[in-house]
Order: structure tokens, then C-alpha cells, then sequence
């Protein structure tokens, strides 16, 4: 299978996997296995960051300053980002946002269709430079995005939504993220320089997703510690291990 199909696999696999499991699976997984599923999630998402994606921006030949310096302003944006888009929040006490059930439906699908869109371009520039490394991203997206699957779900369903109605919408969205993937790849490859670039971006999003979105649910969850921690080195073990498996 040559790398553009591989692409568009990886696309089609992390946006319809993830919405999948999250509409047949969390009706029957329990939340305790949802939350390990996300341990994973996170331990794999910060070695795929730092053991890989990063380590192939500066074989890429990007000079480690620069690499720092795209880092930290990524990370500073994507800050700026979240908080801009969940300025509407509310807060209770033990400050886990609570989303307004009562925003608009296509806000919801417009939204998660931008979310995968951008997942979408990370993976086809990761495509580019290492397809062992793009299927580890692959599936460490597909982990991160059942439990937000799942709340846009239960979101559909509060607005009245029947299930076969929020399945077939959702799908629809999902597409993004294919279209995000032959994007990126599409984008990118006529234009090889800026690859490390977009792989430093990356490696940014996929550390502020695990330290300041999952690490923080998980410390709201009743899991314990040696359950999540775990996981959570059972997710970063599996880089080094895949690296030196299939390389």
C-alpha cells in the first residue's frame, strides 16, 4: 500500500474507529475500562511527541532553536485556542467545564469536524516522514477521540436527537478527518522542507492535549493511581517497543 493510501486509511480509521467505539462501546464499557482507555491514550501521545515526532523534526534538519522556539509558540497558541473556544464554559466546584447543552447542533458537528479536520493534516505530513510513526499517531488519535465522541453523542441525544439521526451526522463530520489526512499529505509533499515544521506543531498538540485535557479528567476520575500509571507506561513503552520492532 503506497503512503497516500495509507493515509487516507489512517484518516478513515481514526475519525470512523473512534466515533464506532464510542457509540456501541461506551453503552457497554464500564467507566472504569474508559478511563484506562485514556491512561493510554495519554502515556502513548506524550512518547509519540517526545520520542518521536520531535526526534524526527531535527532529523528533518530543523535546527533545535527553531524547533523550541515552533514548539513554544504552538503550545502558547494553542492555549490562546482553548481558551478562546471555551470562554463560554461554566465552572463548578471541582472545575471540570460543563458544556451548554443548550448551544446550537451544528456548533457541535462544525466543531468536531474542524477538531478531526486538524488531526487530519497531522497525519498526513507524519505520512510523509515515517509511516511506523503515523500509525502510532494514528492510533493514539483514535484513543483520544472516543471520550469526546462519546460526549458529543450524549449531546445529540439531550438535544432530542434519535441515535440512527446523531450516527449518520456524526459520520458526516468524520469525514474531516480523512480530508484533513489527503490535505496535509497532498500539501505537504511538494514541499518537503516544511514537514519537520508541521511534525514540531504536532508534537506540540499532542502534549497540550495530554497534559492540560486528559491528565487533569483523570485526576477527577476515582481510578487508582496504579491503574492509570499503568496505562499510562504501558501506552509510552509501546513507542520505543513498535520503534525498534518495525524499524
Amino acid at each position: 500500500m503506497n503512503a497516500l493510501a495509507q493515509t487516507i486509511a489512517a484518516g478513515a480509521l481514526a475519525g470512523f474507529a473512534s466515533m464506532g467505539i464510542a457509540f456501541f462501546g461506551t453503552a457497554r464499557l464500564s467507566q472504569t475500562w474508559l478511563t484506562r482507555l485514556v491512561s493510554f491514550a495519554a502515556g502513548l501521545m506524550l512518547a509519540i511527541a517526545l520520542l518521536d515526532l520531535l526526534p524526527e523534526a531535527l532529523e528533518g534538519g530543523m535546527a533545535p532553536d527553531d524547533l523550541f522556539a515552533v514548539l513554544l509558540v504552538a503550545l502558547l497558541a494553542l492555549f490562546a485556542l482553548d481558551v478562546k473556544l471555551h470562554a463560554g464554559c461554566r465552572h463548578g466546584a471541582d472545575d471540570v467545564c460543563a458544556h451548554d447543552l443548550a448551544r446550537p447542533i451544528p456548533m457541535i458537528l462544525t466543531g468536531g469536524a474542524l477538531h478531526v479536520f486538524s488531526d487530519g493534516l497531522m497525519l498526513g505530513a507524519a505520512f510523509l516522514a515515517d509511516p511506523v510513526m503515523a500509525w502510532g499517531m494514528t492510533f493514539a488519535v483514535l484513543a483520544h477521540e472516543v471520550p469526546r465522541e462519546a460526549g458529543d453523542f450524549a449531546l445529540l441525544l439531550t438535544a432530542q436527537w434519535s441515535r440512527t439521526k446523531a450516527l449518520v451526522w456524526n459520520a458526516v463530520s468524520r469525514l474531516a478527518c480523512v480530508l484533513g489526512a489527503v490535505t496535509g499529505y497532498l500539501a505537504l509533499s511538494g514541499a518537503q522542507e516544511w514537514i519537520p515544521f508541521v511534525l514540531a506543531i504536532a508534537a506540540a498538540n499532542l502534549i497540550y492535549i495530554a497534559l492540560t485535557g486528559i491528565l487533569p479528567w483523570l485526576r477527577h476520575e476515582r481510578e487508582t493511581f496504579a491503574w492509570q500509571g499503568g496505562f499510562m507506561v504501558a501506552g509510552a513503552a509501546l513507542v520505543p517497543i513498535g520503534m525498534k520492532l518495525l524499524h
